[in-house]
């Protein structure tokens, strides 16, 4: 393995009840909060009028932001800073999923920041400090509430990046699975494609010699493949709830990337996609994720090929890594498919017309990817093979 140094000074709160340690977590930032949630949900469901109690009962001056969208917008953003910077926020609690976490860091930190936010999500700056913040997680998918990363829409000239910085860790994330029971059937799938991809963004990699990464990335997945059919059948059972929401949390605050670095090039190839079609980011996860392992076994089939065999059950006797590896893929994709996730991008009335502007939008930095340095050619390939 590589080298390598780990950070994560979040405070992980687990269990049913939890709620009331908001109580004993803010009252030491300060009196005034901006509670950033979405588009309402978490008012049908009772956690508005639960966190607003707990809030309520620490003394708290409570301001809020809501309607973030799934992919987070930095006009979003933007009302949230000039709110914090206007009434004079101490702190931030996201109530929500990922993309309600990933605008609040963004708030978090510009807050702090003298010039335009999206400075900041551009890499044009990097963030100086932020305002202390927590979540309350509402989703298993994105890991965000134990993680520093934010990816933030442009909507005005179509970017999508991810961003981040060792400022934007949330102070302390809640995570009580009863406040995931009521997540229906379509965002559930998504958030299980979600945490699946984060890891073998990372199990596809360079380094050598990462048997326990390997293990640990190769164990989450056998967990969340076996779980997930369950949750669907019963959408209400707390159990499969609670370990699909502590997968999505180990499946991405870096517990699991220790010694080497991930891949990550299918996500910069979905960002490009869901910046100009504004499609539902793990949606485009599942299409483009099979055709980049497609794209990219010839690099290390071996490497595929354990990933066949350890996490899909792939029979290799008889057989070349190459062919252990493809049925591997056609596994995966069979799964993502029975879940009821979208297997063409042709799903989201999305064809070849606008492929060239995706690309270059990926390739806004150059080459990417860490297990194979994809080129502008390489794109259109996968994004071909996609439609």
């Amino acid at each position: 393995m590589n080298a390598f140094s780990f950070y994560n000074p979040v405070k992980l709160i687990f269990g049913k009840g939890q709620l009331k340690e908001v109580k004993k977590e803010f009252p030491k930032f300060g009196k005034k909060v901006l509670v950033v949630y979405g588009g309402g949900s978490i008012k049908k469901n009772g956690l508005y009028d639960e966190v607003m109690a707990v809030l309520e009962e620490a003394g708290l001056e409570v301001f809020e932001l809501s309607g973030v969208e799934p992919n987070p917008r930095i006009s979003t953003a933007r009302k949230g800073i000039e709110i914090c910077k206007n009434e004079g926020i101490e702190m931030l609690l996201a109530v929500g999923g990922g993309s309600v976490i990933d605008c609040t860091k963004l708030i978090a930190c510009g807050a702090t920041y003298e010039g335009d936010a999206w400075d900041l999500v551009s890499r044009k700056a990097q963030p100086e400090g932020a305002l202390p913040f927590g979540t309350v997680l509402t989703l298993a998918a994105t890991g965000s509430e134990m993680n520093a990363g934010s990816v933030i829409t442009n909507e005005e000239t179509q970017e999508k990046y991810g961003w981040g910085s060792p400022y934007s860790f949330p102070k302390f994330s809640i995570l009580d699975p009863t406040y995931t029971l009521s997540v229906p059937r379509d965002h559930t799938v998504y958030g299980i494609v979600d945490m699946m991809s984060h890891i073998f963004e990372q199990y596809f990699n360079d380094a050598t010699n990462t048997p326990v990464q390997d293990r640990m990335c190769e164990g989450v997945l056998k967990a969340v493949i076996e779980t997930a059919p369950k949750l669907l059948e019963d959408l209400q059972s707390y159990e499969h709830r609670e370990t699909i929401l502590f997968a999505g949390t180990m499946g991405l605050n870096k517990f699991l990337e220790m010694g080497y670095r991930g891949d990550w090039a299918t996500h910069n190839i979905e960002h490009a996609v869901s910046a100009v079609y504004d499609i539902p980011h793990a949606g485009g996860l599942a299409i483009l994720f099979p055709q980049w392992m497609r794209h990219n076994v010839h690099v290390n089939p071996s490497r595929f090929a354990q990933m066949a065999v350890r996490v899909f059950d792939v029979d290799p006797e008889g057989k070349t890594n190459e062919e252990v590896a493809l049925e591997g893929i056609d596994r995966l994709s069979a799964f993502w498919t029975s879940l009821g996730a979208p297997t063409r991008l042709a799903d989201y009335d999305i064809d070849d017309s606008k492929i060239e502007v995706m690309a270059e939008k990926a390739m806004v930095y150059g080459a990417f990817g860490n297990f194979n340095k994809l080129q502008n050619e390489d794109v259109k390939e996968i994004l071909q093979a996609s439609l």
